[in-house]
């Protein structure tokens, strides 16, 4: 990868410190695909990338805060706070922000993860400098007064609801407790009623104070547009609220010193009347700046990743036991998970169980078939590369990339990793992975025998 910085300048802030204003371009082939970073006063970062055969931009703002930011009584503020930010601000009322983007036909949402939140709004190219002011007014101008955290507590509330009436989604949630315990990571995104009910105006707002500041915060842009523009059209909003300081330009400190992950062997049940029973086994996995995730992601690809995966042949074609099944990994900045899904019918449990176990236990003894490894890095590079087909997707890219990781791989450098992934690569993060005591989280009627054939899958 070809690095070249251009004008870069600096100047003294208040105390002393030197804040750099530098454009890099991290990448590009004549000028396609091509992606900047600007860093402005305050430590704010701008990354973009510019695709001109497009007509479309998705814009979004990067939060350096998720769910496992919170302490126990805090449970669930970050997404509340996701809420609020749509509720107004001093220039727009909830319905401006919203009619706003929807007169252009754009779309708009966000997302709260355990690490991270983002805002974001897809539009035409001509619209980005309205789709920039109304995000940035969203981040630096929320009012947050107490009628709307009164009334949106109850859609807060109402998505709860909504989780728990998903055993297929709330079994993962389930399952991170299982792993992670009563820590950060283990709670839910979400909260819990009671939190969510305990959750004050105050508190949310200097939740908000203390983590929306510029350090903690990367604008992300992909589509057809200029780098150059983007940037002065970022500085004059944040500037316009006072939110650009030379002298907050403190390093945000990475993530670490995790020590969650519980002892395997453990089972968590939800003992419930629902047709089917959603399952999830698994052990921890990887964090996400471990080398060997990428091994990682060939292994999970194998084992339950497609339709020719082992997991989806044995289970579903052959046995005709589950209609989904799937591994996958979640990968967090100290630690990670590695987990496999089925829905079955309850009487189907223990099998379907018992089928997983002797996979893991398969490939964690003698690793991948040639054809497996094969057809498993083909898989992976091209889901790779065609999952960045859209202006979201490349958004989403550069932006986690400059938040989690702090550099951005090509397209060129992402496949070249996935290809260059070993025989015994696999065959040794299959060992240190799989080969551990497994956990396990499920929902459904499992009471009786059902409940002792699940201890008897983490035995």
């Amino acid at each position: 990868m070809t690095t070249r910085k251009r004008g870069a300048t600096a100047r003294p802030s208040s105390e002393g410190r030197a804040v750099a204003r530098t454009t890099t371009v991290l990448k590009g082939d004549a000028g396609v695909g091509t992606v900047r970073r600007t860093v402005l006063p305050g430590g704010l970062r701008v990354v973009t990338e510019s695709i001109p055969g497009v007509r479309s931009v998705t814009f979004g703002i990067w939060v350096g805060v998720g769910s496992r930011d919170e302490t126990p009584s805090l449970n669930g503020a970050t997404h509340y706070l996701e809420h609020l930010l749509f509720k107004g601000t001093g220039r727009r009322s909830a319905l401006e922000i919203s009619a706003a983007i929807d007169a252009v036909g754009g779309e708009m949402n966000a997302f709260t993860a355990k690490e991270y939140t983002c805002y974001y709004a897809r539009v035409l190219d001509s619209d980005l400098p309205l789709a920039v002011d109304v995000i940035c007014d969203m981040l630096t101008g929320a009012l947050i007064t107490p009628q709307d955290v009164d009334a949106e507590r109850g859609v807060v509330l109402e998505e709860i609801a909504m989780t728990e009436d998903d055993p297929g989604d709330q079994v993962h949630d389930l399952f991170n407790t299982a792993m992670l315990g009563d820590s950060p990571l283990g709670r839910p995104v979400l909260g819990t009623v009671e939190t969510v009910n305990a959750l004050t105006r105050p508190r949310i707002s200097r939740f908000y104070r203390k983590h929306y500041d510029p350090t903690h915060l990367v604008v992300a842009a992909a589509g057809n547009l200029d780098h150059a523009t983007v940037v002065r059209q970022v500085r004059r909003a944040f500037e316009a609220a006072g939110a650009l300081d030379d002298t907050t330009a403190v390093p945000v400190g990475p993530r670490c010193g995790t020590k969650a992950i519980r002892a395997t062997g453990r089972v968590e049940v939800l003992d419930r009347g629902t047709e089917q029973a959603h399952v999830v086994l698994g052990m921890p996995g990887l964090s996400r700046t471990d080398e060997r995730r990428w091994a990682l992601g060939v292994l999970n690809t194998a084992l339950g990743g497609g339709m020719s995966s082992r997991l989806f042949q044995e289970i579903r074609e052959k046995r005709g036991l589950a209609y989904s099944v799937y591994s996958y990994t979640s990968s967090f900045a100290d630690c990670g998970l590695f987990g496999v899904y089925a829905g079955c019918q309850p009487r189907r449990t223990g099998e379907v169980l018992k089928i997983c176990r002797e996979e893991l236990y398969d490939v964690a003894e003698n690793g991948l078939s040639d054809e497996e490894l094969t057809r498993a890095v083909g898989q992976l590079a091209g889901s790779t590369v065609l999952g960045l087909e859209d202006t979201g997707a490349l958004m989403n890219r550069i932006g986690k990339s400059e938040l989690c990781w702090g550099e951005q791989l090509s397209v060129d450098d992402m496949l070249g990793r996935i290809r260059a992934v070993t025989p015994d690569e696999v065959r040794a993060v299959a060992r240190d992975v799989l080969g551990r005591r497994p956990s396990l989280a499920a929902i459904g009627p499992l009471n009786g025998k059902r409940a002792a054939l699940l201890q008897e899958a983490v035995a």
